[in-house]
């Protein structure tokens, strides 16, 4: 039986998802929320994680610690991406992550169980609608650390929160932050945030 791990910020709709995907019968399903992600994916050790990327803390298992699929889950862990042709940056996200499965939100749930079935196998699936939006997708100008500083600044962090959560000097946040700003073009913090999600990329 397949094990697949789905990750969202939304319970219900996160239950909706698993549900949606027990219905067929041959998934063993599992739904959590972003801060017991690494607990639950050590503990399952499953095949597919199922990751929405436009939800707030998607950031997290896309950009956080780790070279790896799935960087943020420890065992590494096969991601498989729910994304829409609207946001191309966070397709390009979800690729540097090396996501292996990419389906449309506003596509069949029988496309999701064939990209979940596609991406336990081990095989790439992604959605044709997705298809011209991967090739608008403007590669990434920041570093993955520079995204995750990113993510939490996005989030409100401040910079000594940030330093603390992330294991970094206050000074190295603030330099990590001014890079961010000059590789967007940005005219402060707040704007880069601003660029970046607009772009998709956080």
């Amino acid at each position: 039986m397949t094990k697949v791990l789905v990750l969202h910020s939304v319970s219900l709709v996160g239950s909706a998802l698993a549900a949606l995907l027990r219905s067929e019968g041959d998934f063993d399903v599992t739904a959590a929320g972003w801060r017991t992600a690494a607990r639950r994916a050590e503990s399952l050790r499953p095949d597919v994680a199922v990751v929405d990327v436009d939800c707030p803390g998607a950031s997290a298992v896309l950009t956080g610690k780790g070279t790896g699929p799935g960087r943020l889950l420890d065992p590494p862990t096969p991601l498989l991406v729910l994304a829409t042709a609207k946001t191309p940056g966070t397709l390009g996200r979800a690729f540097q992550a090396k996501a292996l499965g990419y389906v449309d939100k506003d596509g069949s749930p029988g496309r999701l169980v064939r990209a979940v079935r596609k991406v336990a196998a081990g095989e790439r699936f992604i959605d044709a609608a997705l298809a011209s939006a991967f090739m608008q997708a403007d590669p990434v100008p920041l570093s993955p650390r520079e995204l995750s500083v990113l993510a939490r600044a996005a989030q409100g962090d401040s910079v000594a929160e940030i330093a603390r959560a992330l294991h970094l000097a206050s000074g190295t946040v603030r330099n990590y932050m001014a890079a961010v700003t000059r590789k967007t073009g940005a005219r402060n913090r707040i704007d880069a945030i601003r660029i970046s999600r607009s772009a998709g990329w956080v």
